[in-house]
């Protein structure tokens, strides 16, 4: 049996358009509003204008002829949306970034938005996971480019590598974005040293040399196992972040971990949790504690995701981390969910929160990108299920698909629409719009932008945009591979 590691990889911390400590609306320009723990959240508004913005990764594009390469692409946001006549286009090509563009280095694999350095602007650490570094005898880097008024450039970019003397490898790997000591300030997790079963905690805020403040690593392991999915979020409603992992080997999944978040970072001792291929935090109920989303994983075995119907688990946040007896499991049969719960449909293979109609529950986008669309295979869907008091149901869900009303084009085969989501307040207005992806859509990818009113989400006003629009590599580029602070970087297609 092959070995599977890091396929599924998500970030979200103190949600997106509704904070996890007590429902602080955490919107772009709302910063003053918040915490210390909260300020730390990301806004993802790289150039400071009040307007979350989106980062978009295409990690499969070929660059200068050399394949695999990767870049990224920051659509700025505005009040009346995202605006693709204002963005930057990003790669190890880009005048000041370290290193070149080369075949498999794949630029974008990772993208997590924070403001690392504290001044006020989000800044983008981007994975390579590609990257040969011959000095230490590694794979992988983060590149971080610093937010600045006008928008993301090279200029000053800097490169956390493993530390000098080691022979680590994969730095970078199960990169996550947090504050896990409650300071304030945004602290990353990744591996980047030599021993494989311990994960490094750089504690903002960080120098624009990449240094951070200072650093502590956790053995997050037990047996010989990979950690598969992993996410962040105050879980326990006391302005820490906490740490989430789900670990398997092979083909065998072999449970989760929860790490709390302590005044002195995160706990080196964890409490068991259940089995995940993919997680996101969001509070659900508005009580002030993150609620744990997932997906199963079917009957624990690993290789059985590509050709499962899909069923999502809400395990809703408690002052001691997620409850093991307040449960809600969805899916597609569930009473209110649009469709019907189909082998190899996938539901929930990406899943990520935010509030879409303002009403201060965080709600959950999961993408359905196996989903087939009439006698279209593999077309895809979104899902977008309501938060409210007492937790999620089905009731109110709402789905979309390319063959909905007013969405641009037209649902195809294999187009995997839902292979990425996210739910961002690009236009500061309290609702979050859905970005969704289709990253084979056209052979090289597409991305859509839907609005959220209080009725929730429209496709009225909805936009679309491709590599060909933007004017960067296109072909097989699988442009919406992954976005800045979402649920995964992987999917896992039926055979």
């Amino acid at each position: 049996m092959r070995r599977i590691r890091s396929l599924c990889v998500t970030v979200v911390g103190l949600a997106t358009a509704t904070a996890l400590v007590g429902g602080v609306a955490s919107a772009a320009g709302g910063a003053s509003q918040l915490s210390a723990a909260e300020s730390a959240a990301m806004t993802e508004d790289f150039n400071g204008d009040g307007y979350q913005d989106l980062a978009t990764a295409a990690p499969e594009a070929a660059i200068s002829g050399q394949v695999r390469a990767g870049y990224v692409v920051v659509t700025y946001g505005s009040a009346t949306g995202l605006k693709t006549s204002s963005r930057a286009y990003l790669s190890q090509n880009t005048t000041g970034v370290p290193g070149v563009a080369e075949t498999d280095d794949r630029f974008g694999q990772k993208l997590v938005a924070r403001d690392l350095d504290g001044d006020g602007l989000t800044d983008l650490a981007v994975r390579s996971s590609g990257e040969n570094v011959a000095a230490t005898n590694s794979h992988g880097t983060v590149t971080v480019f610093w937010g600045r008024a006008g928008g993301l450039t090279g200029t000053g970019t800097s490169t956390i590598e493993a530390p000098a003397g080691s022979s680590g490898w994969q730095v970078g790997d199960d990169l996550v974005g947090g504050d896990f000591n409650g300071d304030g300030h945004a602290d990353l997790v990744m591996w980047r040293g030599d021993d494989w079963e311990l994960r490094s905690v750089l504690f903002g805020p960080f120098t624009r040399a990449g240094a951070a403040a200072s650093e502590q690593q956790v053995d997050m392991f037990t047996t010989d196992n990979s950690i598969t999915a992993i996410t962040a979020g105050d879980m326990t409603g006391d302005g820490i972040d906490d740490l989430a992992t789900f670990h398997s080997y092979e083909e065998h999944a072999e449970g989760g971990k929860f790490w709390r978040g302590t005044s002195t970072g995160l706990s080196t001792t964890s409490t068991a949790l259940n089995s995940a291929a993919t997680v996101t935090v969001g509070d659900f109920d508005n009580d002030g504690k993150g609620d744990l989303a997932t997906r199963v994983v079917p009957n624990g075995i690993v290789e059985g995701l590509p050709y499962d119907a899909g069923t999502i688990k809400i395990y809703f946040g408690t002052a001691s981390g997620p409850s093991n007896t307040r449960v809600t499991t969805i899916t597609q049969n569930t009473t209110g969910v649009p469709g019907v719960s189909e082998d190899r449909d996938q539901f929930g293979a990406r899943l990520d929160a935010g509030d879409v109609n303002g009403d201060g529950y965080a709600d959950l986008a999961a993408g359905v990108p196996f989903e087939a669309i009439g006698t279209k295979a593999a077309a895809g869907s979104v899902v977008l299920l309501k938060g409210r008091a007492g937790g999620m149901t089905g009731a109110g869900a709402q789905a979309f698909d390319q063959d909905a009303p007013n969405l641009p084009g037209v649902a195809e085969a294999g187009d995997r629409f839902g292979g990425a989501v996210r739910l961002l307040d690009v236009t500061d207005n309290g609702r979050a719009e859905l970005a969704v992806s289709a990253p084979e859509e056209n052979n090289t990818g597409a991305v859509w932008s839907l609005p959220g009113t209080t009725a929730g989400t429209t496709t009225t006003g909805s936009i679309a945009f491709n590599p060909t629009d933007l004017g960067t590599p296109a072909t097989n580029a699988r442009f919406g591979g992954s976005f800045a602070n979402e649920n995964g970087t992987f999917l896992f297609p039926p055979d």
